[in-house]
């Protein structure tokens, strides 16, 4: 591990060293705050370009879906000695079933907590915190 040195000043009185502790401090916070910014901002913008593919995808599946169910409502209806209307039913509840269980892993998805601003905050934090205990010395 490499050696630091660190220059004291001799005529430095506590007051003085105190100071310096709570600028230091006060710079960190800053700095955490900007990465806290970054963070968020890459977030944001990582989100944007995911929704995009998104709704490509999602045109894409909905024209490929209205034909499944086009196809699959006269299987089952043919299958049904021509009850077409049964097919569709069928269909319509079938689709049903599949977007509720899609839905439902969405919303799980979604309320999983982002790790990386939680620890940013968690940071921030400690940081206020020891800014007050030095103030306070």
């Amino acid at each position: 591990m490499a050696r630091r040195d660190v220059y004291i000043e001799p005529n430095a009185t506590i007051g003085d060293l105190v100071s310096r502790l709570s600028d230091n401090g006060k710079r960190r916070l800053g700095d955490e705050v900007r990465l806290a910014k970054i963070e968020i901002g890459e977030n944001v913008k990582e989100a944007g370009r995911g929704m995009v593919w998104i709704g490509i995808a999602l045109a894409f599946a909905f024209v490929a879906l209205t034909a499944i169910t086009v196809a699959v409502a006269a299987l089952i209806g043919r299958v049904f000695t021509d009850a077409l209307w049964l097919g569709t039913l069928l269909t319509g509840l079938l689709w049903l079933v599949i977007g509720g269980v899609l839905a439902r892993r969405g919303i799980t998805t979604v309320g999983e907590p982002s790790y990386t601003l939680a620890q940013t905050r968690r940071e921030l934090v400690l940081t206020r915190d020891a800014i007050a205990r030095a103030d306070q010395e």
